[in-house]
């Protein structure tokens, strides 16, 4: 895994001091990125209960006294269905391939299925890299159930570790801090103390523009959906106020009308609910300009993917 390319600031560190990579995966919505914010502490992901949320490689950054835990979100492993899925599967494995521990993640009360007993295969034939297997979603269980689950994904491989967690309540995730630490190598912190994710401020704003849009909308339109922040600025003269001007790109028109809603009110609904979730990343009052464009089927076509982020 490609370290920073700010050094971070020198700082004694104690000795045995721990610093190295881990990876979240899975199928499509088993958690894997609420997993990552609670570990970290904020807000570095968005979320959603539409499966193939997440589409880029995150850093999560979790500091303790004793290691740092750089903590990589990655999208669901599926099975692609477009060039946009070839290139997100495509990723995923080429991280697996570069971490120091891997946190293989199946919910607590969901039966495991063909993706969950597939994706173990695939880890087990990683070699040396040590997999961790995290039961998530605890809350949503009850103790017979993660009992189960735990002797069920027992038998799908030969784990280094098996942990129950919730990120919602909190239950062992000091627990799950704890065993992934426990993997990395020794070593010096590779980010600034307090430092929380390395993601770029504009790459965060557009996509808690798409989290909002994704709420509320049909099932086949979150694929569709792409946003890229084209200007963010503090507007001048004037310290307490950022403008950012962002496009939601979307395949159809059919899909426009539906974003934008009856007169206008979906859309406006989506601007306000990124508004605030963009004023407290930023922690500043936010002017948003908020357009939708039509990009027809961009998930298939090179070019659009290129000029939407989507590199081969």
């Amino acid at each position: 895994m490609e370290s920073p390319q700010t050094p971070p600031l020198a700082r004694p560190v104690p000795p045995g001091y721990r610093s190295g990579f881990a990876c979240f995966a899975g199928r499509p919505n088993v958690g894997k990125s609420t997993l990552m914010n609670a570990l970290v502490g904020a807000k570095v992901a968005i979320t959603s209960s539409k499966p193939q949320t997440t589409r880029r490689a995150i850093r999560g950054i979790v500091h303790r006294p004793d290691a740092e835990l750089v903590i990589v979100d990655t999208p669901g492993l599926h099975r692609p269905r477009t060039l946009l899925g070839e290139r997100l599967d495509s990723l995923v494995r080429s991280t697996l391939t570069e971490v120091d521990v891997i946190g293989f993640c199946v919910p607590a009360s969901e039966r495991i299925g063909p993706g969950d007993k597939y994706l173990a295969g695939e880890l087990a034939r990683l070699g040396k890299t040590p997999v961790v297997a995290v039961v998530t979603k605890a809350d949503q269980a009850t103790r017979q159930q993660i009992a189960a689950q735990l002797a069920a994904v027992g038998q799908l491989g030969d784990w280094a570790d098996v942990v129950p967690v919730s990120a919602v309540s909190g239950f062992q995730l000091n627990v799950l801090a704890d065993v992934l630490v426990s993997h990395l190598p020794e070593g010096r912190p590779l980010y600034p103390e307090g430092e929380e994710t390395d993601e770029p401020e504009q790459v965060l704003v557009a996509e808690l523009i798409r989290e909002a849009a994704l709420e509320g909308v049909r099932d086949e339109l979150p694929h569709s959906i792409a946003v890229v922040v084209e200007d963010m600025a503090p507007r001048e003269g004037r310290d307490d106020l950022v403008d950012v001007h962002a496009v939601m790109y979307v395949e159809r028109p059919s899909q426009k009308a539906i974003v934008i809603g009856s007169k206008g009110a979906r859309l406006a609904e989506v601007g306000s609910r990124a508004r605030r979730q963009i004023e407290a990343l930023l922690g500043t009052r936010v002017y948003l300009d908020l357009r939708i464009k039509i990009a027809k089927d961009w998930q298939r076509d090179p070019k659009q993917l290129r000029r939407l982020g989507f590199y081969d």
